[in-house]
């Protein structure tokens, strides 16, 4: 099941090091079937607040969400942009081909009493 890495970045200066960062992440990502869907777009903000901007990438699975965010080659490169940039980051599961949300809705009701 698709898994993504949803990253809140809050708004900084330009920095070299961020580049470099932005320059160098792809090739972490390759080995573990990680692939942009939004890079560092601007939230268009509906409710509540979001300074900043939305990263999100999708990974085959889980588990390989987590093995590339902690592989030694993205461990490497993640300083460049820790450093300079804040930042909440997120890995979290799809949901299933077919998924019905009234099935979580019924599944929600009934453990409610």
């Amino acid at each position: 099941m698709t898994a993504y890495a949803l990253a809140h970045l809050r708004p900084a200066a330009p920095h070299p090091e961020v580049f470099a960062y932005i320059e160098k992440i792809q090739p972490t990502l390759d080995p573990f079937g990680g692939h942009f869907l939004v890079h560092g777009s601007e939230a268009e903000v509906r409710e509540g607040t979001w300074p900043g901007s939305v990263v999100v990438i999708a990974f085959p699975d889980l588990a390989r969400a987590r093995d590339w965010y902690d592989s030694p080659a993205y461990k490497e490169i993640l300083p460049l942009r820790t450093r300079h940039i804040d930042a909440d980051v997120v890995l979290v599961p799809g949901v299933p081909d077919g998924y019905d949300p009234a099935v979580t809705a019924a599944k929600l009701r009934a453990a409610a009493g």
